[in-house]
């Protein structure tokens, strides 16, 4: 059996670098990865891609990595309540693609599984669905 047991966080992120995309769990605060976003921050990645429900706070969580401007792209479900999170999008300085959250969780599982796709009734009819492939299921 393969042991996928680490001794220690260093050993977890080795092989890591710049322009990779992350996946970080949790949900506002509550159980997301501490040890592992301070270790990104403290090897200084770049150009980072950042996939969780949302952004952390300020001095907390990815707003670690934000402050640093270690993430390029921000894909989640809430803004929160990080003010330099707000500052980057709203300057232009990060890409931010705001996803509703049962969308999200089903990306990350289609992902998984090898599914080049999904399709989702959130958004449909509205501005954020133009340009986009929308396809009909069982009339909807």
């Amino acid at each position: 059996m393969i042991n996928k047991t680490v001794e220690n966080v260093s050993e977890a992120l080795k092989g890591v670098h710049d322009g990779m995309t992350f996946m970080l769990g949790g949900f506002g605060l509550s159980g997301i990865p501490e040890n592992a976003i301070s270790e990104l921050v403290r090897l200084n990645l770049k150009n980072l891609t950042c996939i969780s429900n949302n952004a952390g706070v300020d001095d907390f969580g990815l707003g670690l990595l934000l402050q640093k401007k270690q993430i390029d792209k921000m894909i989640s479900s809430y803004v929160g309540e990080n003010a330099e999170f707000e500052r980057q999008m709203l300057s232009g300085e990060l890409d931010v693609e705001l996803t509703p959250q049962g969308t999200l969780a089903a990306k990350c599982q289609a992902a998984q599984q090898g599914f080049p796709a999904i399709y989702t009734p959130a958004g449909y009819g509205t501005e954020i669905a133009e340009g986009k492939e929308t396809r009909e299921f069982n009339g909807k």
